[in-house]
């Protein structure tokens, strides 16, 4: 089988950035860039420091690469989500906090619209670390999660469930609270028939939840702990889920028909991310980004992240790469370099915020 290469295409500067999310609008081809907080000059460095009065970043594809075309004061940028209901198209944007230290969590999470011109406002909602909102659909039902919360010595009080919303016709309304004490992302899927929701929870376990026409119930445990992301694909007639994990190995699950059962670890803690390339001849490839190692007093952000191949029933690594503070990985189609893969970096080597986001082109 042929084996992936990549080769960078660009690199956008940012600040501390969160994600990735590529979209097409009006016939344009649009990245938003949520960035989480801009350097402070005379400040040491934290990984948790800096200010988050920053701005949501959307490029636009030009004639040599993606350019700025709209700057949104969103502050403490975790996560941008882009979807469509009806011929209507939205944003929705994670703040996780406010401020340049004492950082405030409870902070506003929102969706925006697009007007024609520029996204605006639509809905706003009460958050608490707000990290990822997740835009699925069950049938006809528009539902809208978003992944909150932290639990802080003496402010246990303060924190808040992860939520799950539904579109009414004119606007997302409450539909079911989901434990949390530190959650950063959901994942859904249809498998069997079943509509399943994952929920990434870091301190606790990270749950799957099978939806029974009237509400999500837990269907089993996914991670004891450290959950981050997840990702899912076919391969050999079988449904496969992958589990990130931040302070532990990640796994691959497959689906026996009944639940998921480990399938492989992929070793080493790290990952924070992945993203599956479907390739022209069917050969399914996975590319993991891995965020920091150590502790956020002394975090290690240099780290190399990886792409594995799909070969005789397992995930084979074939090629790894340099990131620093990885934090999401998206693939794009590109109308000229083909197949692009942008992952955001949200630190530097030396603990700053003032990192980049690259396009790679994935080649075989």
């Amino acid at each position: 089988m042929p084996t992936p290469r990549l080769t960078e295409f660009q690199s956008v500067p940012t600040s501390g950035a969160r994600g990735v999310e590529p979209f097409d609008l009006d016939g344009m081809h649009l990245l938003a860039i949520p960035q989480l907080a801009y350097d402070i000059p005379g400040e040491p460095v934290d990984m948790n420091g800096g200010d988050s009065d920053t701005e949501l970043l959307l490029l636009r594809r030009g004639e040599t690469g993606y350019e700025s075309f709209q700057r949104l004061p969103l502050p403490g940028g975790e996560d941008a989500e882009f979807f469509r209901i009806g011929d209507r198209a939205f944003l929705a944007v994670a703040s996780i906090r406010t401020g340049s230290g004492p950082y405030q969590f409870a902070a506003t999470a929102r969706v925006l619209e697009w007007d024609g011109a520029s996204f605006v406002e639509f809905q706003s909602f009460d958050s608490f670390a707000a990290k990822q909102w997740k835009h699925f659909t069950i049938r006809d039902r528009h539902f809208l999660a978003l992944a909150q919360g932290v639990v802080l010595p003496g402010r246990e009080a303060d924190n808040r469930p992860s939520q799950i919303f539904v579109w009414d016709g004119e606007r997302f309304v409450p539909f079911q609270d989901i434990d949390s004490r530190w959650a950063y992302n959901w994942h859904a899927f249809t498998v069997d028939g079943h509509h399943f929701l994952a929920h990434a929870e870091h301190v606790g376990p990270s749950l799957l939840y099978r939806f029974d026409g009237e509400t999500f119930r837990p269907h089993q445990e996914l991670a004891d702990r450290h959950g981050r992301a997840f990702a899912h694909f076919t391969a050999d007639g079988d449904f496969f889920l992958l589990v990130a994990r931040l302070q532990s190995e990640s796994q691959l699950l497959r689906w026996d028909g009944t639940r998921f059962v480990v399938h492989q670890t992929l070793h080493g803690p790290g990952a924070r991310e992945f993203a599956v390339v479907p390739a022209p001849d069917g050969t399914v490839y996975v590319v993991r980004v891995n965020f920091v190692l150590g502790t956020p007093a002394d975090p290690t952000t240099d780290l190399n992240s990886e792409i594995y191949q799909w070969c005789d029933g397992q995930l084979v690594q074939t090629e790894t790469f340099p990131t620093t503070g990885a934090t999401d990985v998206a693939v794009l189609h590109d109308d000229e370099e083909g197949l692009l893969i942008a992952v955001s970096h949200s630190l530097t080597t030396d603990v700053r915020f003032a990192a980049r986001t690259v396009l790679y082109r994935f080649a075989l």
